[in-house]
């Protein structure tokens, strides 16, 4: 089950384990540490036990010790003996000369050496109730020592070894006896209610999921998904929308790009299909089949440079439109242009003129500029009527420099200015292939193309009937850095 839901609900299964592993822990250093303190309270009421008696035996007058042999000295009286050998710990009862006057039953079980390390240790250790740790017949005991207020007490100490082991391992059992009863139906519920929220939390997400699958069928790239509860889902859903709304126009774009490619290619299919079977015909005239064949020819003609701008477009599109960048001249380059337009613009009797000229290097491909600039002069002669003028500037600013092409022909209307870089976009409705104005609609898409490859930008303004500017400003070249001095953003699509 590889799902976020699942490895959630592992993840938080781990993190909790972890949790009560450190709190059991803690629990158990506090549990022991309460133990110890347990067992200093229980000796150190032992020994204030047997100090309480013995200190009242003597404010009444009696005697707390006796002596009934001479060699051995004195013992505790048999009430006190009776007492202290009662109590359930190692209780060690010390006169002012160091000697033992009595021990608890469980005390005089022990070896010789224990006894004596006993009375050591209660002889050795600071007055005022101390407290440390010995060992005793190999296990750890806690020594409390007290002594009686009373000067006058036959008495020196009481000390009261109290085994710490068993009520450690008491807490320890009872600790671990708990975590094994609650651990696992704590971590149950949890697993439970944690596999619960996740599946509550992911509900957007699976929505999202199913959303995007009926979207991305092909047929409804218009739908966009509803806005969603949570700031990180509504960035998801922001960002799939704009990814959604760039797919919908790509897919638009594409599916034109593909109708007007194949409507561009089935005329003159279906023309060079007929001009060869005419030629094919062996009753025709040989006049025909020349005309025939000649006629073909300028279809094939016409077939290859629609394919070679179709590459070039779709070379751009992916990325691979090469440049072999180096610093042209722009002066020479625009008066070759201009050269060129001027022959172009004598059928057509206009006057192309070029009135300014400066000079100007930019970083790029001579070619593809050359290809750039003379497209924009072959079109303004298209599109401009006889007797009227077109004019070519090369103005040289700060940072760029900037081609202008401007006309006095047809001109472009204002709906159509936001879709005369489109492909196949044709602004003259009236525009064939068979018409002397006819053309692809691909000349100003793929000029927008080298324009931006160049870190440049391409612009039109136009009025219908009034004429079109065509600018393109490109950065300079600076000769010293060998960088361009201003590099231009491409526009948006490119």
């Amino acid at each position: 089950m590889d799902t976020i839901r699942f490895r959630l609900t592992l993840a938080f299964a781990g993190a909790l384990v972890a949790t009560m592993f450190a709190l059991a822990l803690a629990v158990f250093a506090a549990r022991r540490a309460g133990a110890a303190e347990e067992v200093r309270r229980t000796a150190s009421a032992e020994a204030g036990i047997v100090l309480t008696v013995l200190e009242q035996a003597e404010a009444s007058g009696q005697a707390a010790t006796e002596t009934k042999d001479p060699l051995v000295g004195p013992l505790l009286t048999p009430n006190v003996r009776a007492l202290v050998e009662g109590m359930p710990d190692f209780v060690a009862v010390i006169a002012k000369d160091g000697r033992l006057l009595g021990l608890s039953t469980a005390a005089s079980r022990l070896s010789t050496d224990d006894v004596n390390l006993l009375d050591s240790a209660a002889i050795n250790a600071p007055a005022g109730g101390t407290v440390q740790l010995i060992t005793l017949g190999g296990e750890p005991m806690l020594l409390v020592v007290r002594q009686p207020q009373t000067v006058r007490s036959a008495v020196a100490r009481v000390a009261v070894a109290a085994p710490v082991r068993p009520v450690v391992e008491a807490a320890v059992r009872e600790l671990i006896g708990t975590m094994l009863v609650m651990a696992p139906v704590l971590l149950l519920l949890s697993l439970a209610l944690a596999y619960a929220i996740a599946g509550r939390a992911l509900e957007p997400v699976d929505r999202i999921i199913n959303e995007v699958q009926a979207i991305t069928d092909g047929r409804s790239l218009h739908r966009r998904l509803p806005a969603t509860e949570g700031a990180e889902l509504q960035r998801l859903v922001f960002t799939l929308n704009e990814m959604l709304q760039r797919l919908e126009v790509s897919f638009s774009a594409l599916r034109r790009f593909t109708a007007d490619a194949s409507h561009e290619l089935k005329t003159p299919l279906a023309v060079l299909r007929a001009d060869v079977e005419r030629a094919m015909t062996e009753s025709a005239p040989r006049a025909e089949r020349l005309v025939a064949l000649e006629e073909a020819l300028h279809e094939i003609t016409r077939m290859a440079d629609l394919v070679e701008s179709l590459l070039t477009l779709a070379r751009a599109d992916e990325g691979r439109f090469d440049l072999n960048r180096e610093p042209v001249d722009l002066e020479a380059l625009v008066r070759e242009v201009f050269e060129t337009a001027a022959i172009l613009g004598e059928p057509a009797q206009l006057t192309v003129t070029m009135p300014r000229v400066d000079a100007a290097t930019v970083l790029g491909d001579r070619t593809r500029l050359r290809q750039l600039f003379l497209n924009l002069a072959t079109n303004a002669i298209k599109y401009t009527p006889p007797g009227e003028s077109v004019e070519l500037t090369l103005i040289r600013h700060e940072r760029t420099a900037a081609f202008n092409v401007r006309d006095s022909g047809i001109g472009i209307s204002a709906a159509d200015l936001p879709y005369v870089f489109e492909r196949f976009y044709r602004a003259d409705r009236a525009r064939s292939r068979h018409s002397e104005r006819g053309g692809f609609g691909l000349g100003l898409a793929i000029a927008q193309y080298i324009a931006e490859a160049h870190g440049g930008t391409i612009s039109v303004r136009s009025r219908l009937t009034r004429g079109s500017t065509f600018t393109v400003t490109l950065p300079l070249f600076d000769e010293h850095a060998s960088i361009p001095v201003a590099t231009l953003e491409p526009a948006e699509g490119a």
